[in-house]
């Protein structure tokens, strides 16, 4: 996306930046899926939260899904209280760009969206994705419950092998339970709908790679 910031060692909680009270104002609804963007979802759906470099491209990818009910971007992951983009990008936050995914799960699993999640970046840039720079772009699964926690490491430990065998070296991604998720500004929400940015650009798209985990659970 951008790369005017190149800060690579995360912030502690002391020395992140303090942040502000006033949330991030969003639209009502889904430029493409035209649901809401924020809660309260409806019943028996599910989140999951995932960074996986620049959030436009990401978002793009899983609003595409069969069973994912509405995207956003966002940030999660560090220490700042409803952080801008450019305290996200200078570093001082913590935070990483993310995607916001409330799914059906009747219609598509976790693992569906977690193959999604590993077959379109790759996992071992560390604080990095392709020419995007800086702690914001780091590879990340965020989880809304333990059972996300369980099968986002177990597919983790599937994919390494493969991983492995491209001589791609060790996944760097980030799994942790989900803190508190920040909405994004406006303009960066379905910022390649095609009624905004058709033509836009972000790297994200097949690796090559196959998580058989997710092959496994899609089969079931």
């Amino acid at each position: 996306m951008f790369l005017r910031h190149k800060k690579l060692d995360l912030p502690t909680a002391e020395t992140a930046l303090p942040g502000r009270l006033m949330s991030t104002p969003v639209a009502d609804r889904h430029e493409v899926l035209g649901n809401p963007l924020e809660g309260p979802w409806p019943a028996g759906y599910e989140v999951a939260v995932f960074g996986m470099g620049c959030f436009w491209g990401a978002e793009r990818i899983f609003w595409r899904l069969p069973g994912v009910w509405s995207t956003s971007a966002g940030y999660a992951g560090g220490f700042t209280t409803n952080p801008t983009y450019e305290e996200v990008c200078s570093g001082t936050t913590g935070h990483t760009e993310v995607v916001q995914v409330v799914y059906d799960p009747s219609k598509i699993s976790y693992a569906q969206l977690l193959k999604a999640f590993w077959e379109n970046h790759d996992p071992t840039q560390g604080m990095r994705q392709g020419n995007d720079v800086g702690t914001q772009y780091r590879s990340a699964i965020y989880t809304t419950t333990d059972a996300q926690t369980a099968t986002a490491k177990a597919t983790l430990a599937a994919f390494q092998p493969v991983v492995t065998k491209a001589r791609l070296g060790e996944i760097t991604t980030e799994i942790k339970p989900l803190g508190k998720y920040y909405f994004a500004e406006d303009y960066h929400q379905q910022y390649l709908a095609p009624t905004k940015n058709p033509n836009g650009y972000c790297n994200h798209g097949p690796n090559g790679l196959s998580c058989p985990i997710g092959v496994a659970k899609v089969a079931e």
